[in-house]
């Protein structure tokens, strides 16, 4: 296939874009550099330095490429700045999500989009939870992610297209920015390797369902090969603590760490992880790697530099 990928020198999207051109696939990488590094792509792909809300920018990027698919990773991702600034979170994750949905209808290309499984569903809802579980966010992030969502099915229905949505739990790994404001895992490792002292805002009993990057990638691949909508959690249905990370982190470093607490912040929930069933039936998807193990490969990959082209 010929595929796109919007916020292809992110985190995840960089993982993506070189699982789908080590399989053969024609890719081409969408990202506004706000937060991606060209540091990350492989240098044989083609880069566009675009903004998903510029739509006649995207719009001109994908008639003159034509993709058969476009994987739309490109997003606001920071829970606090949607709370601090909704509008500014709703123009990426909304407005840019529908520029690129009529992008991808301009040429007939289906969309795959990264959508969000741990700030859906809400306070209130089941454990793990199942994509039939009415969406309540808590947040302005997780309102404008299912939004997107309403908007994807609306072009299913509106337009016969077939596009799908991957929700996704807690996502680590190699290559999530340990400076940055999302991935606690990541935070953590890098704060247990410059012998600091980690933070936790609440208590550290509040959970999260962690996936690893490698097995994000793959569900990527089997949806983008299912070739019918659908939507799907990605995760692993396990919930974990933050009292529990750090615990891992202490034992794989060789030295318990000693966590500061601080306030709770506002729009996070107390509890999520996501149900997988659904994912294992219709895709053949589970996630594979184990959370120790993934979490010393982050630690090892700091320790080592955090270089920009570590492999999954």
């Amino acid at each position: 296939m010929r595929v796109l990928v919007t916020g292809g020198a992110g985190f995840i999207g960089s993982h993506l874009a070189d699982a789908l051109l080590a399989r053969g696939d024609d890719v081409i990488v969408v990202d506004d550099l706000s937060a991606g590094r060209v540091a990350r792509l492989d240098p044989q792909l083609t880069l566009h330095k675009v903004s998903i809300t510029d739509a006649g920018a995207l719009t001109a990027v994908v008639r003159a490429s034509r993709p058969d698919l476009i994987c739309h990773l490109a997003a606001q991702i920071d829970v606090r700045a949607s709370v601090d600034f909704p509008a500014a979170d709703a123009q990426v994750n909304v407005v840019g999500t529908v520029n690129v949905l009529e992008a991808a209808r301009s040429v007939g290309a289906r969309v795959l989009f990264a959508s969000s499984g741990g700030a859906l569903y809400g306070r209130d809802a089941p454990i793990p939870s199942r994509e039939d579980v009415l969406p309540l966010p808590e947040s302005p992030y997780g309102i404008a992610k299912y939004c997107a969502e309403q908007y994807i099915g609306l072009y299913n229905r509106l337009h016969g297209t077939s596009h799908s949505v991957l929700r996704l739990a807690n996502v680590y790994g190699p290559r999530q920015d340990p400076a940055g404001d999302a991935g606690v895992i990541t935070i953590f490792c890098a704060s247990a390797l410059a012998g600091g002292t980690p933070t936790i805002y609440g208590d550290g009993a509040q959970t999260r369902d962690y996936v690893h990057v490698g097995d994000t990638v793959n569900a990527f691949l089997a949806a983008a090969d299912r070739g019918r909508p659908g939507t799907w959690n990605i995760g692993t249905g396990v919930e974990v603590s933050v009292l529990d990370l750090v615990a891992i982190i202490g034992d794989i470093g060789g030295r318990p760490l000693t966590p500061r607490f601080a306030h709770t912040r506002p729009g996070e929930l107390l509890r999520s992880a996501v149900a997988v069933d659904r994912p294992a039936s219709e895709l053949g998807w589970r996630a594979l790697t184990p959370l120790a193990d993934g979490v010393r490969g982050v630690y090892h990959w700091i320790e080592a530099g955090a270089p920009d082209r570590a492999a999954c």
